[in-house]
């Protein structure tokens, strides 16, 4: 045996690596078989379904394929969505009537067609995105078909179809720009709340990161709270305008606490302080007893307490009272508020421990830097509403009131 030469062991097999070879592609071929099945079945949704489970067709390779044929009737062009060559049938979903009766059974229909076949979920987020993307190349019965039918998916929480595919595609400055993205989801908020709340509607804005950010739907020159009360209350989506509303009204409370906590914790100059509350009010338009709310709020909050040393934090609360008297005067300029001042602090002893004990030091300390009138004392002492701990705080505030009478009885 030549030196040259390898040996090997009788009857033994070398194995050769073979080449992966890919069958070529053919979505032509494969768009025609389904649209076939549709044609064979005359648009029945229920044997359509029956003959796909049973098919061999290679679903896993032309899934994007599979729903263009769903959604539009054949294959699109590469890019848009233009029919290309091929066969085509007239019961998609853009061929159908622009109701929710009609539609429905199409996701009913993609619905089963998931659960055989999940992998194909993937698909559909590739061809409803692309399709998004593209709006402006739909007729506008077209566009408001899709609205129907993402709606309806949702409503049936069709798989796992993710809020995110719906919502990002649409975000392109084009679109937004015409209109076509207001549009669309007018359409799909008016059809989603048919079977489903509020609550549901935001959760699904939550999950496609849109919540917070819904004048984005809106053209830049409409781009405003007004404009998105005007057009929506004039859809009839009442309901979406509160909400966003109480919204807006909560980012600007704290905004305001935001800045005043700012201001206090910095011991800022007493009449900056009014004036940038002053400031806040009228640009945010907040009523006043939400201003008392806040800064009461605020003042508490800036206190150092000393942890369990209940002497301590007296002095520190009825010091910090007595140092911004003057800022809740300035605010607190009739009895109504002067009585939701005094709820608030009822509401903080009730639910602060530290607190409990100093009800009646704090409203003795307001009374005595004229914050508090004697007339809103006696009728929370007399007549209060709120419950929490008032058994309490009327027993401790008892002696305060009797001095307080016993004065008005000696003028």
């Amino acid at each position: 045996m030549s030196s040259k030469e390898r040996p090997t062991l009788g009857g033994t097999r070398i194995k050769t690596r073979k080449r992966n070879i890919a069958a070529p592609l053919d979505p032509a071929a494969f768009a025609d078989a389904v649209v076939q099945i549709y044609l064979d079945n005359a648009g029945d949704l229920e044997l359509i379904a029956k003959c796909i489970e049973s098919s061999d067709l290679n679903f896993s390779r032309y899934g994007d394929t599979f729903f263009e044929v769903v959604f539009t009737g054949g294959r699109t062009q590469p890019g848009t969505t233009k029919p290309d060559e091929g066969e085509r049938h007239p019961y998609s979903v853009l061929e159908s009537e622009a109701t929710r009766e009609v539609i429905l059974p199409s996701v009913i229909y993609i619905q089963k067609i998931l659960r055989r076949r999940p992998f194909l979920i993937k698909n559909l987020e590739n061809v409803m995105r692309r399709f998004l993307q593209s709006l402006e190349l739909f007729e506008e019965n077209e566009r408001k078909k899709l609205a129907i039918f993402t709606a309806l998916a949702f409503s049936q929480k069709l798989s796992g179809l993710p809020p995110e595919t719906v919502f990002q595609p649409m975000l392109k400055d084009n679109l937004v720009g015409k209109g076509l993205v207001l549009s669309f989801i007018t359409d799909f908020f008016k059809e989603y709340l048919i079977d489903n709340s509020l609550d549901d509607l935001i959760s699904i804005l939550k999950r496609g990161k849109v919540e917070d950010n819904l004048l984005e739907f809106f053209p830049s020159t409409k781009r405003s709270d007004e404009s998105f009360s005007e057009h929506f209350t004039k859809e009839g989506l009442v309901a979406l305008v509160e909400y966003n509303e109480k919204k807006i009204f909560e980012v600007k409370l704290k905004e305001m606490k935001s800045a005043l906590t700012t201001q206090i914790t910095e011991e800022t100059d007493m009449s900056e302080v009014i004036e940038t509350v002053k400031q806040r009010v009228k640009d945010a338009k907040l009523p006043d007893v939400e201003v008392v709310r806040i800064l009461w709020d605020v003042i508490m909050d800036a206190v150092q307490w000393s942890g369990k040393n209940q002497q301590q934090n007296a002095n520190a609360a009825l010091r910090q009272v007595k140092t911004w008297a003057e800022l809740l005067n300035t605010f607190c300029t009739n009895g109504k508020l002067e009585l939701e001042l005094i709820y608030k602090v009822q509401m903080q002893c009730y639910e602060d421990a530290k607190l409990m004990k100093l009800f009646p030091e704090i409203v003795r300390s307001l009374y005595d830097q004229d914050v508090l009138a004697e007339d809103t004392i006696l009728h929370w002492f007399r007549r209060g509403t709120n419950p929490k701990g008032r058994q309490t705080f009327v027993k401790a505030l008892e002696p305060f009131v009797n001095w307080l009478e016993e004065a008005e009885e000696e003028e």
